[in-house]
């Protein structure tokens, strides 16, 4: 039976190009998506909200954290596409008592490209997949070799009450350094929990405020910009920054706009 290693080193056995997926992980649902494999994926969860078509038809099987184990049963799947930091260490172990469970770790753009070749592997899709990659080291290759004018020290938040940041080893982190800025608590790790006197205190240049998972929206520009007076205070996609399936597509075209956005402030 062939042996397939995912990104956390597990050995998974599959003897079959699986017919009947279960993502619970929205950017790896996407990239299913953009890799054809529209009848073969029976279920996703609710926060796999692209494409939306299958958001709309697809069975949902809970929350990336709340799987409902009853469901997935119900689906017999031949495969489920885990990760590492967005799911829950033991649904996936019960999970894998089952059914083949192939788990990503992506911290950063290498990482995502490594996942999507895997996972073309597995569903014999490597044709499609390889195109997906080629344009995607385009787009970013391309943003590297432009002129980078910011260099600015940027905190990246995720939550409010309590403020929660993104540390130096985190996929967002390495999307940051794509567009040219430095994180301002890269010293740190995972997503740690700040105060609003560490931000002041770090005075960074540039405050984003992402769209995930905490809603920021305009009216949180002019809170933040009393508390931060100096700093350029910018909403943030938070698909394009912690995303890492196929919207790397359009990631870096994203990413040159907010550049310029930030040097017209």
């Amino acid at each position: 039976m062939p042996l397939f290693t995912d990104q956390c080193g597990r050995s998974v056995s599959i003897d079959h190009a699986p017919q009947r997926i279960v993502s619970v992980v929205p950017s790896q649902t996407e990239l299913l998506f953009d890799l054809g494999l529209n009848e073969r994926v029976v279920g996703i969860t609710k926060f796999c909200v692209h494409p939306a078509e299958w958001f709309r038809t697809k069975i949902r099987v809970g929350g990336t954290k709340t799987i409902s184990s009853e469901i997935v049963h119900q689906l017999q799947p031949d495969l489920i596409i885990a990760n590492k930091e967005e799911n829950e260490k033991e649904q996936v172990e019960e999970l894998a008592t089952r059914y083949p469970v192939w788990v990503s770790d992506v911290n950063n753009l290498d990482d995502a490209l490594g996942m999507i070749v895997a996972i073309a592997d597995i569903t014999s899709t490597n044709d499609m997949a390889k195109d997906i990659i080629q344009a995607i080291r385009i787009g970013f290759d391309t943003l590297t070799n432009e002129p980078v004018l910011l260099q600015q020290s940027a905190c990246y938040l995720i939550w409010k009450e309590p403020f929660i940041t993104i540390g130096g080893d985190t996929f967002i982190n390495n999307m940051l350094q794509y567009c040219g800025l430095k994180n301002a608590f890269g010293h740190l790790y995972r997503y740690p929990e700040i105060s609003i006197t560490q931000i002041q205190d770090t005075t960074p240049q540039l405050l984003l405020l992402s769209s995930e998972p905490y809603p920021f929206r305009e009216k949180h520009i002019s809170e933040f910009q009393q508390l931060l007076p100096n700093a350029k205070i910018v909403l943030a996609d938070g698909e394009m920054f912690s995303w890492y399936g196929s919207r790397l597509l359009i990631a870096p075209g994203y990413f040159a706009n907010l550049r310029q956005r930030i040097a017209d402030l």
